[in-house]
Order: C-alpha cells, then structure tokens, then sequence
C-alpha cells in the first residue's frame, strides 16, 4: 500500500507539529541521532485552533520540507464532539497552511481507531469505518488533507498505528503504559475484566524508525504502524510484574464491557520495508521500566 518516491535520501528538513507528545518527542530525539535536519512546533509555539494559526504556519515552512503531523487533543483529554471539533480545527489550518506555502511531503499520523472495532485481521485495504467520534475525527483528518496534497500536488503518507507503548508516554493510558508508570509505585495493576483483550502493542522507538524510514523514502499511501504480533493486556501487566524489582499483583475486575480483539496482517509493511525489525514486547517493557526508574532517580 505505499510507493516509495527515491532511494533513500533524508529530507532536506523535517518539521514536527506536535514535538512535545508522546511520538512526536521520540522522533525528533531519532531524528536528531541520525543528524537529519529538523524543527519542532508545539501547541505552546503555535496553537493550530487560534485565529491566524494557518497564515504563522505557512510562515515556517519551507517548499522543500516534509512536515510530520502529530499534533491532537487524544481520547484522555476528551471523547466528546467538542474535542471531535478542536481537533478538526487543527487540521483545517494545517490544510490552510499547506495551501499557502506546500511543502515536498507531508506524514500524517493518525491511528488504527479508523477501523471498525470487529475487523480482524486489520489490513490496509479493510474498510475504514470508525466506531468512535475519535476514529472519526482522524479519518476526517485523512480525507481534508488527502484532499490538500491533491490539490497542491504534495505527497502524503497515512500512518495508522495501532496501541503505543514505552519511554516519555504523555498519555498513561490504560495497557503497557499505564502498567509500567504505575505498578512499581502502587504494587499492583489492575485490569479490565481478567485482561483478556488482545492488542498489538508497538514499542515508540520502532515508531519513530518507521516514520524515519517513509521520510528517507518519500513514501505515498497508507501504512497500518503495527508489529503483526497481539498479546492479551494480562500478558503485558504479567510481563510487567516479572521484569520488575518491586513486588506487583496482577489483579482482575468485574467486567463491564465484551472481550474485543485486534489482529494486523502487517503483510503490506514487510513488502515496503523488507529489513524493517520490530521490539519485541519483553525488550519494550525492559526499557520502558528502566527508563522509568532513571526518571524517578533523577526527580
């Protein structure tokens, strides 16, 4: 589902919108251990809902650039149409910008929440038909800008990852993260039911080598960002509590919703990147919690 531009080249410069979050952060720190060029822009910098905020983006870009977009307001700052709405507002201006001034490529990262929660397995060619205002709202986000680069004759790769895991999480969300972050300290994790839900967790870092392998490429298309393997939320807390020093219990709960699954068939990035390796979810984990540790040792 991707075609690649060139041979592998880096960009003459990358801009990251979004350069404090969780993935945006990660590839900038990537991107600058490759020594390629790049900027980023925060919603502190620049805040993509205010008025004039297409005519000051346009202003920082330059013709030859590959703008990485991450910037949005995720499901723990709000699952209502209000955020559905701000969030929409972002890739307005974004598109107004691209008008203005386009750029030679643009990588946007949206999220596997496009498809419906029942497709399994989820390949790139499975219907997009979200199940939450939040899978909506970046599906929308696809098509404005798909409609953008058309017009401005740019190049746009859509990145559909699906759940994320590891150092610098901004989220906290429940799974990996949340497990990580909070059974050291708390001495337990607790789960949704016994955890049975199976999810494929991807490692940020392989994320950011991904992204970095599209803008070596100048990659067009859609790409699902998933590792092909799922483990069940009780595998990960497990996994937690084994790799961990401090003594954790692995804890059910009443279940409140039915057992959902999510499968990839990542067939289409194995064809694209050949050589490309993902972590697995032990070494994730490792690192994950080992970087926590040196945060808390530090603060």
């Amino acid at each position: 589902m991707l075609t690649h531009a060139q041979e592998a080249a880096p960009p003459s410069r990358t801009v990251v919108l979004g350069s404090r979050g969780f993935v945006g952060s990660t590839l900038l720190a990537h991107l600058s251990q490759l020594d390629w060029p790049a900027e980023g822009i925060s919603s502190q910098a620049l805040d993509l809902t205010a008025d004039g905020a297409a005519e000051s983006l346009a202003a920082q870009l330059r013709a030859n650039d590959s703008l990485v977009f991450v910037s949005g307001l995720t499901p723990d700052r709000g699952k209502d149409a209000a955020t559905f709405e701000r969030n929409i507002r972002m890739v307005r201006a974004v598109a107004e910008a691209l008008a203005l001034q386009p750029v030679a490529h643009v990588v946007n990262i949206g999220t596997d929440a496009v498809y419906s929660d029942d497709a399994n397995p989820v390949r790139e060619s499975s219907c997009a038909s979200p199940s939450s205002l939040h899978g909506a709202m970046h599906l929308a986000r696809e098509v404005i800008l798909t409609d953008v680069c058309r017009s401005a004759g740019i190049a746009l790769v859509l990145l559909r990852p699906s759940l994320l895991y590891g150092p610098g999480d901004t989220h906290n969300g429940y799974g990996p993260n949340r497990f990580a972050r909070n059974g050291p300290a708390e001495g337990k994790i607790g789960l949704f039911g016994e955890g049975e839900e199976q999810r494929d967790h991807v490692f940020i870092e392989d994320v950011a080598r991904l992204i970095s392998a599209v803008l070596e490429r100048g990659s067009t298309g859609v790409v699902n960002v998933a590792t092909g393997t799922a483990a069940s939320f009780r595998e990960a807390a497990e996994l937690v509590a084994e790799l961990s020093p401090a003594e954790i219990a692995v804890e059910g709960t009443p279940r409140a919703n039915p057992v959902t699954h999510r499968h990839f068939d990542i067939a289409a990035t194995r064809e694209a990147f050949p050589g490309f390796g993902w972590t697995p979810l032990r070494d994730g984990l490792e690192r994950t919690l080992a970087a926590d540790a040196g945060s808390a040792a530090r603060a």
